[in-house]
């Protein structure tokens, strides 16, 4: 399972999250820096456009590793809320359209 690993201790405020998305999704020069576009270009991750670096397989999950949570939760609990709920919603889009989840995330 593809891995990514995004550290709360570097995020402070929306600028610093956009920035550490962009690095370790692999978004293009062109990621609008904020949450609908986190959604969208995350729900393409089985189509191969190029919106990050990864591509899944029909039935492969990307694995988000929230390392030190508790730090961005206590820090930023707004942005901390708000990955939780658009990494629900990029699921939702894939099951609405009969496919598996993509996303996993894991509190560390």
């Amino acid at each position: 399972m593809p891995t990514v690993r995004l550290d709360g201790r570097k995020i402070t405020d929306w600028p610093s999250f956009h920035h550490e998305s962009q690095a370790i999704f692999g978004f293009p020069d062109f990621y609008g820096r904020n949450m609908s576009a986190w959604i969208d270009s995350l729900s393409s991750l089985r189509d191969g456009d190029g919106m990050s670096a990864f591509t899944l397989a029909p039935d492969e999950t990307l694995q988000i590793e929230l390392i030190n949570h508790a730090v961005l939760r206590s820090n930023a609990p707004h942005i901390f809320d708000a990955i939780e709920e658009c990494t629900a919603e990029v699921n939702e889009r894939y099951t609405e359209s009969g496919e598996k989840p993509a996303l996993r995330l894991v509190l560390n």
